[in-house]
Order: structure tokens, then sequence, then C-alpha cells
């Protein structure tokens, strides 16, 4: 029996979606952390040039496979249809802030998508919200393949927040309030290791160098970080925070109102014409 609390999920994850994500969750890691994972000596810091677009190219790949795969195992009509709704209304967010730092309030309506829809809705809605408003912005890149992978992270963790069924009204805003503002900052530091490797290291002092140890890297990464992005990461992450506390309760109610009367559970059904 279906408990009457139990909030729907427009994508179930099953193994192959599961191992799936964690196979691109893994290479993800590897793809922004490297600078940090291997020594000096070994190979890959020897071709640190090329090691962030052979990761770009093969990261953009698995993002592919990954959203493909859930599609496959459960993404049915209703939910791409509210997919298409949700990504359509983060792109057209997107650009609203361009130019000015931290306005970016594409990022609290993926938070509370995540959190109503599930985490497996979440990861492909981040990650088509980003391909989306990258065609939209004029923003294809080797950076975009990261900013899929990351805000795709982003999404799918607030839809494995505590408490789907049960927590609700200020506590909830609250924790989503509070897991915007953190993640808001885990998406810049992502998108800050993702570039910096990028930057040419003779032409800065706060560049990855490729022959420098794991302590002197990572206090340049430090430096890149305050110097480069800790002004529009405090104001992405006071954004999210302030349109979540203000717009969250009507944006939760309006989402959940949609998943009831799309009942992504039940089967889609067609009769026969009568007679």
């Amino acid at each position: 029996m279906t408990h009457p609390d139990r909030q729907a999920r427009a994508v179930r994850l099953g193994p192959r979606s599961l191992a799936a994500l964690a196979l691109v969750s893994a290479v993800g890691v590897a793809a922004v952390g490297w600078p940090f994972l291997v020594p000096p000596e070994s190979q890959v810091a020897a071709h640190a040039k090329d090691a962030p677009w052979l990761f770009a190219g093969l990261l953009v790949l698995l993002v592919a496979v990954v959203a493909a795969t859930i599609a496959e195992s459960g993404l049915g009509p209703k939910a791409v249809a509210m997919l298409g709704v949700l990504a359509a209304t983060g792109a057209a967010l997107r650009p609203i802030g361009a130019g000015t730092a931290g306005i970016e309030p594409m990022f609290f309506l993926m938070v509370l998508s995540g959190r109503v829809l599930g985490p497996g809705f979440g990861y492909v809605l981040g990650s088509v919200t980003m391909f989306a408003s990258a065609l939209l912005t004029g923003g294809v890149g080797p950076w975009l393949p990261f900013q899929m992978l990351s805000m795709g992270w982003f999404t799918m963790g607030a839809g494995l927040l505590p408490g789907p069924d049960r927590l609700r009204g200020r506590a909830e805003l609250a924790l989503l309030a509070c897991y915007g503002f953190l993640a808001a900052f885990a998406y810049g530091t992502v998108m800050n290791l993702a570039g910096w490797t990028f930057m040419d290291t003779n032409a800065s002092t706060i560049a990855f160098d490729a022959d420098a140890g794991v302590a002197a890297n990572l206090a340049r990464f430090v430096a890149y970080c305050l110097a480069t992005s800790l002004g529009w990461d405090l104001g992405r992450a006071l954004v999210t925070v302030v349109l979540t506390l203000v717009l969250g309760p009507a944006v939760l109610r309006a989402l959940r109102r949609a998943t009831r009367r799309a009942a992504f559970e039940a089967p889609v059904t067609f009769d026969a014409p009568a007679g």
C-alpha cells in the first residue's frame, strides 16, 4: 500500500542508471581534481596542456550516456514534458543576471525542482538546462561539459536531501536555503577547478603549475578562487537563499501540484475506440 504522503518521483533510478551515475561522477571527480591527485612526475602532469581538453571531450560523452540511460530506464512522456518546461524556464532565467555578479536565479529553481522531482530527474534536468542555456547565450566551449556535470550534481543533490515526504514549511525552506548556499559555492569551486588548468602558467602566478607539488598548487588554487570568483560565488549563494525563502513556498506548491496531477508513476494507457 502506498503511503498517502509519499512523494512521487518523475524518475526511479534503476541499477543501470545508478551504475552510469557512479561512473560519470568518478570520471568527473578525476577530471576536475587531477591536479591534486597525480604527482608531478606522472604522465598526466606531463600532458597538463592536453588533459583539460581530453577530460572535457570525455565528459560530454559520459554526461550524454548517463542522461540517455536514465531516460531509457524511466523517463516517461509526462516526465519528458515536465523536463522540457523546467529546462526552458531555467535556460530563460540564466541570462537575466548576465554581467551582474551573482544574480543567477536559475539556481534556486534547480534546487526546488530537484527537491520535488527527485535525484534522477534532477540530474537530467540540471545537465539539460545548462546545455540549453549555453545554446541560448552562446556560451558553448570546453567549459560546458563541466557546467553540465556540476549542475547535474547540484540538482541531484537537492533530490537526495532528507525528509522529502514529511518535511514541510519553514524547516524545509531552511534546509533548501542552506543547501542552496553551500551548493552554490561548491558549483563555483568545481568550475574554478575546471577553468584553472586552462590558464597559462607563464601568464600568472596563481595558475596551475604541473611541476609544483600538491601544497603549492593548493595555495595557487585558493588564491585563484579569491582573486577571480569569490564575489560571484557569494552573490550566487545569497541570491539563491533569498529567492528560495521568498518564492520557495509558491514554487514548491506549484511543482508538487503538477507532480500529483501528472501521476508519473501511473502507467499511461490508451483505450481502444468504441464500436
